[in-house]
């Protein structure tokens, strides 16, 4: 078994993007991210705080704005279409979740698409269904698990690949992205039938649902590249991802970790959004 390990890969993709932006800041383009943050959920900060460690990394310049719980989504969407009319600003992320009385679809549809570095906009999650050549700014966490099989060669022409979990922000977009990539897939969900009976099928299985323990090691198919997208928090504290790491590992080919997998991909991958977005504001793409 070898370990996919998204710190090594996301390091070399940041280490890229830093000359990248010793370039564009060259030619006077400031690649800058700004950040939308309700409240203080401990998550929610520690991924901010991921967040910004990656700018202080690649130079991209970086910017907070802080809300108390008590934020109307009318308060977001007029900070969103400020920061839309700003030139200097190339992405705008709002930190997920957000408190019951705002309406997210609203927040997320009033941020400019070619800044909408989440890629979380019905503009940009429907590019995905053209080709890979409109996967322009991807969500990132799909994007982490594309670009960290291509790291390691892995084929997913014509392999049979099984996703499990179908939000908007994983599940849907990256079966469309392993589509237009030529895999056969399968989406599974809480209302599938007989999981194990799909997940037994994969070449490669990509699971993000939020449950621990949910794949076991007899749901796994031997030699099967399985990649966990999950992040639960144990009663103990410790970090742990949707799959039985401990046995699954025995069967699988590669596999990734957690933490160390999937999470310092998806904060590198929001990077290079961002500096893409700059380049293409810029009329540099």
């Amino acid at each position: 078994m070898e370990l996919l390990d998204g710190r090594k890969v996301s390091k070399e993709i940041l280490l890229s993007l830093q000359k990248e932006v010793v370039e564009l800041e060259k030619k006077h383009i400031h690649p800058k991210l700004v950040v939308l943050l309700v409240g203080k959920d401990p998550a929610s900060v520690s991924y901010v705080s991921q967040k910004q460690k990656a700018c202080v990394t690649t130079g991209v310049q970086w910017d907070q704005v802080d809300y108390e719980t008590d934020v109307t989504t009318e308060q977001l969407i007029e900070k969103i279409q400020e920061l839309n009319k700003d030139e200097t600003v190339h992405g705008i992320l709002v930190q997920l979740p957000l408190p019951k009385q705002v309406y997210v679809p609203d927040v997320i549809r009033a941020i400019e698409p070619k800044k909408d570095v989440d890629g979380f906009t019905a503009y940009n999650l429907g590019k995905l269904f053209l080709s890979t050549e409109f996967e322009y700014l991807p969500p990132c966490t799909p994007e982490g698990v594309i670009k960290i099989l291509e790291h390691y060669k892995i084929t997913v022409e014509g392999k049979e690949v099984v996703v499990v979990g179908h939000s908007n922000i994983v599940g849907k977009p990256l079966s469309i992205m392993l589509l237009n990539r030529n895999a056969t897939v399968t989406t599974c969900h809480v209302f599938t039938k007989d999981l194990a009976s799909h997940t037994k099928r994969a070449d490669i299985l990509c699971v993000a649902v939020g449950k621990p323990n949910l794949i076991t090691a007899d749901m796994v198919k031997e030699g099967a590249v399985v990649i966990d997208i999950g992040i639960n928090r144990t009663k103990e504290g410790k970090l742990v991802g949707d799959i039985d790491f401990e046995n699954v590992s025995k069967k699988a080919a590669y596999v990734t970790p957690v933490p160390g997998g999937m999470g310092p991909m998806t904060v590198a991958c929001l990077m290079d959004n961002t500096v893409k977005a700059a380049k293409r504001l810029n009329k540099l793409t």
